[in-house]
């Protein structure tokens, strides 16, 4: 596991973090300089909307820069997928972006989660990854996705292989990315690494994912950021759960760029969310630490026999 944790210019005065979660064009094809450089200019007009709401960190969709579609890299001539041929992808428009929201986290003191393609020495694939830039504009770490679909670890990426915890202002973030969120150790994991938020970022138009991203809030009582491009938005867009699995924002459902802004506020005084950090969270870790062991009943045959009233 990567920990990180990078002081910044600000001092702690409160356990509260505004977080900002943003909906953006997503681009498909890498090789498409346009694209790649109109996303790159979306996402800093976000960053500037995320910092003028008063942010303290903003979390874009997976591969906000570039989500490469499987018909772009790994098409074969008679249409059957073949592995990626990555020498095809723009990187020095890919690098050239993401240096400039580096440049531009530095200037708003805003930190910044966005996802993009990391390229591996050849002919290792690229990473999928979550890029998080630090509110003094330093690349401070990266989450590199580790449970991929069949499509992608068959043509497209290598895997990650650890979870990473970035901790802001005291408060700490969880990381992952789209599939993932059908793995339910991921985020169990979070949850013993005792993070108080996870940014979970999405490339799909796909409502029962949301309800997953909301379960997770209600089942680990922590925050959920959730990020999906803005062409999905119709079926759920972007926003973020509160422990206990309510939404506290979401951004309109129009296909738009757009922010939902809410406060990660560790002593909320908001009925659901005191109870879900003060009582259910305690409670379910204390269940899982031998609660029960001393109060377990054995040799009663009225407790052994299954097969009698």
């Amino acid at each position: 596991m990567t920990t990180t944790s990078a002081p910044d210019e600000r001092p702690i005065v409160a356990r509260t973090l505004r977080l900002a979660v943003a909906q953006s064009t997503v681009p498909e094809d890498p090789t498409d300089r346009g694209a790649l450089r109109a996303a790159g200019q979306e996402i800093r007009a976000l960053m500037v909307e995320a910092a003028e709401a008063g942010a303290r960190l903003v979390q874009f969709p997976e591969g906000a820069v570039t989500y490469p579609s499987k018909h772009v890299m790994a098409a074969g001539p008679a249409g059957e997928l073949v592995p990626a041929d990555w020498s095809r992808a723009a990187w020095d428009v890919l690098r050239e972006e993401a240096e400039s929201i580096t440049v531009l986290a530095g200037r708003l003191g805003l930190w910044t989660v966005f996802g993009s393609i990391h390229p591996l020495t050849p002919p290792n694939r690229p990473h999928n990854s979550l890029y998080v830039v630090s509110g003094r504009g330093q690349l401070v770490a990266r989450y590199d996705k580790r449970f991929l679909s069949h499509t992608e670890v068959s043509y497209l990426y290598s895997p990650g292989h650890q979870p990473l915890v970035v901790e802001v202002d005291g408060i700490r973030f969880g990381f992952a990315l789209c599939i993932e969120a059908n793995f339910p150790e991921v985020f169990a994991e979070y949850e013993r690494l005792d993070v108080n938020c996870v940014l979970l970022s999405v490339m799909v138009d796909d409502a029962p994912r949301a309800r997953v991203a909301q379960a997770y809030g209600t089942l680990y009582n922590y925050w959920v950021g959730y990020s999906v491009p803005s062409q999905f938005s119709a079926t759920v867009p972007s926003g973020i759960v509160a422990p206990g699995g309510r939404w506290l924002a979401q951004c309109p459902a129009d296909g738009q760029p757009a922010l939902a802004v809410a406060d990660i506020d560790l002593d909320s005084a908001d009925p659901d969310i005191d109870v879900a950090l003060r009582y259910a969270r305690p409670w379910r870790r204390r269940a899982q630490e031998g609660l029960y062991e001393d109060r377990l009943v054995d040799g009663d045959p009225r407790s052994d026999i299954r097969t009698a009233f």
